[in-house]
């Protein structure tokens, strides 16, 4: 029996092989822990699935709660896969911030997968993958 909880602690280990265990390894730094271990702790919200005490899923998401849900990585261990467990993650999702639209970048073997569950496709997105010409922006102070 899966079941799912809500921002749940996870240990970086079974979270890197869980994406090892998905087509989602592919395309995030699993190589670099540091990198992992802040991709976790950055998000705010975090739902997984189990099997026991075995780590069969996650959406590691960036909201607000009330308007915007950015979903940074759905995984399912090809293992658990076409058993509903993604579509049930992002279920969860939605009741986690059911105000908020969940907007994604799919990867390229997802594409076919979110039109099936209900998502509708933008033909307006973009991403910067790196710096822009100029002078690097200094972070915000946190505490103004």
């Amino acid at each position: 029996m899966i079941t799912y909880k809500t921002n749940h602690p996870l240990n970086l280990d079974e979270t890197i092989e869980l994406y090892r265990a998905s087509t989602l390894g592919e395309r995030r730094p699993i190589d670099d822990r540091e990198r992992v271990e802040g991709m976790l702790a950055n998000a705010n919200l975090i739902l997984t699935a189990w099997d026991g005490e075995v780590l069969v899923g996650i959406s590691r998401c960036m909201t607000d709660f009330v308007y915007a849900t950015y979903l940074a990585g759905l995984a399912v261990r090809d293992t658990y896969q076409r058993q509903g467990i993604g579509k049930e993650l992002l279920r969860q999702t939605q009741l986690a911030a059911p105000q908020a639209m969940i907007i994604l970048l799919a990867a390229p073997k997802a594409v076919e997968y979110y039109p099936h569950i209900g998502f509708d496709g933008h033909p307006s997105a973009w991403v910067l993958r790196k710096p822009m010409d100029g002078p690097a922006t200094p972070p915000l102070d946190p505490s103004s």
